[in-house]
């Protein structure tokens, strides 16, 4: 077991010292690809329907609070909505910028 340990150091410090390090191919198959394209097409479109029932949602409950005369911290739900439909908006492009290949 040490020897084939020793062995395997030594091979990987050879690669390291004369630049012959393995470079795998940084391709997803295909059939990959279109699964996780899939799902993450999904993912944005559930995210942007719940940024846009969000805003929805916090306009009703703004207009029945004014229509009630009642004080309310409605606007703080709408930036937390319009906050999340940033993040929704720009995970992409993020990540693309980030991780290009």
């Amino acid at each position: 077991m040490k020897d084939t340990l020793r062995a395997l150091s030594a091979k990987g410090w050879d690669y390291l010292a004369t630049d012959k390090v393995p470079e795998p191919e940084r391709k997803a198959p295909q059939e990959l690809a279109d699964a996780v394209n899939t799902v993450l097409g999904i993912a944005a479109w559930a995210g942007t329907a719940a940024g846009v029932a969000g805003i929805i949602i916090t306009g009703v409950m703004m207009a029945a609070s004014v229509k009630r005369g009642e004080g309310s911290e409605h606007m703080s739900r709408l930036g937390m909505v319009l906050g999340g439909c940033v993040l929704v908006s720009t995970a992409g492009p993020v990540v693309t910028f980030f991780f290009a290949a």
